[in-house]
């Protein structure tokens, strides 16, 4: 089969970009073709104003570039991940002139919420879904703390909703958990027209041995990841429990100030990602703190693969696919201090701590693993393509829970 897959690259690098970049890999592994669409809002640096807002709307150079490679390539269906500044709605435009089906990876929440965190002032903000113009968000500037970017995001957004983009242009969305799946269908989009399908791990890591006797948090440093939270429940803790932090952001300088006054905390910045195998591996558990309905980010299972259990936020995808008192344990989002009561329940029971680890990894064993992925992944676009039929309870029946 020969998909072109299509990615609007972020400044910061994050999860998104390596799902892109593992889903394609995953493609090309299992014989199939791959033609790659991509932009970088790197570009944006070196834009006018007017320009940022025009092509948000509709770029016009996209929609031309992929009809055109559309009838070079000939592809049999289009993967969407990212669109959101540069690629733009024109992308759908283009596939349904060329009458390829388009299959669009739901990575954020920006269609219905202008930060795509539905998150404001570190509480869940819900104030703009359901609604065709999001003015709660315009008003408060929740795009980029700019009441002008916002506007535009938002205009964008409702003018393609009146215009049923969102709900005709795409053949199917993919949730990569159920919870992100049901707020998307609590937001307007057809339930015929979104599957469930998690994100995975594309090479299989060896299991760690947990022997480190240390948390670990991998993540951007910023307010949505719960970075201050982790930090003050370690301020609390009164166990020599050593933190270790991965990851680069607008809070680095908090985390590096913490550090510096608690020698518990050890910041490593940014590390490779056989670095971060073997960091997560090594660990007894790791931290998931979150405050906002996070889709699926691939820390929780890079966890799991490696055997690790994880303390998480009772929130969203966190509370969906961590069991708790199995795969780890859950705390009160955003309560630092029940935080640093479940990390001291955590390390208090070592043959808990154990049992956790392999359930954490039989988890992903049967759930995030390369090869389930990509049967399911296939399955969708065969789907897609009238070439089999999948009853959609069977994609979307809920996460088996480890007993």
């Amino acid at each position: 089969m020969k998909i072109l897959v299509s990615h609007n690259h972020y400044q910061w690098f994050g999860g998104e970009d390596q799902v892109y970049i593992d889903e394609t890999s995953l493609l090309e592994a299992n014989g199939h073709e791959v033609v790659r669409y991509t932009l970088h809002n790197d570009a944006i640096d070196e834009m006018s104003n007017w320009e940022i807002l025009r092509k948000t709307f509709w770029n016009q150079q996209t929609y031309c570039k992929i009809r055109s490679l559309i009838q070079k390539e000939k592809p049999e269906i289009i993967h969407s991940h990212n669109t959101f500044p540069l690629i733009s709605p024109s992308l759908y435009y283009a596939a349904r002139a060329e009458k390829v089906p388009i299959v669009q990876t739901l990575h954020n929440y920006r269609l219905f919420c202008l930060n795509g965190f539905f998150t404001r002032k570190g509480k869940i903000c819900e104030d703009c879904l359901g609604k065709t113009f999001a003015w709660p968000g315009v008003l408060r500037g929740c795009y980029r703390q700019n009441k002008a970017a916002s506007t535009v995001a938002a205009s964008m957004i409702g003018f393609h909703r009146l215009i049923n983009t969102w709900s005709q242009m795409v053949s199917r969305y993919i949730a990569p958990s159920k919870f992100t799946m049901e707020k998307f269908i609590q937001a307007g989009v057809p339930r015929n027209k979104i599957v469930y399908k998690p994100n995975f791990i594309h090479s299989e890591p060896s299991v760690g041995k947990g022997n480190g006797n240390y948390v670990v948090f991998v993540g951007r440093l910023s307010k949505e990841k719960g970075i201050d939270i982790l930090l003050s429940a370690w301020s609390q803790l009164r166990k020599p429990i050593t933190l270790k932090i991965v990851g680069e952001g607008e809070l680095a300088e908090n985390v590096c100030k913490a550090a510096n006054q608690d020698n518990r905390i050890e910041w490593l910045g940014r590390q490779s990602q056989s670095s971060v195998y073997s960091i997560v591996g090594d660990a007894a558990c790791l931290a998931m703190t979150s405050i906002w309905y996070e889709i699926c980010p691939k820390t929780i299972l890079e966890a799991f693969a490696k055997g690790t259990p994880v303390i998480a936020s009772r929130l969203g995808f966190m509370a969906e696919f961590v069991q708790d008192g199995h795969t780890g344990l859950l705390f009160e989002r955003g309560n630092a201090s029940d935080l640093a009561a479940k990390i001291d329940q955590f390390f208090s029971n070592p043959l808990k701590m154990e049992q956790m680890r392999k359930v954490a990894r039989e988890e992903y064993e049967q759930e995030y693993n390369a090869e389930t992925n990509y049967r399911t992944l296939i399955e969708i676009y065969n789907e897609v393509l009238g070439k089999r039929e999948i009853h959609h309870n069977q994609l979307n029946e809920p996460i088996r829970k480890a007993s």
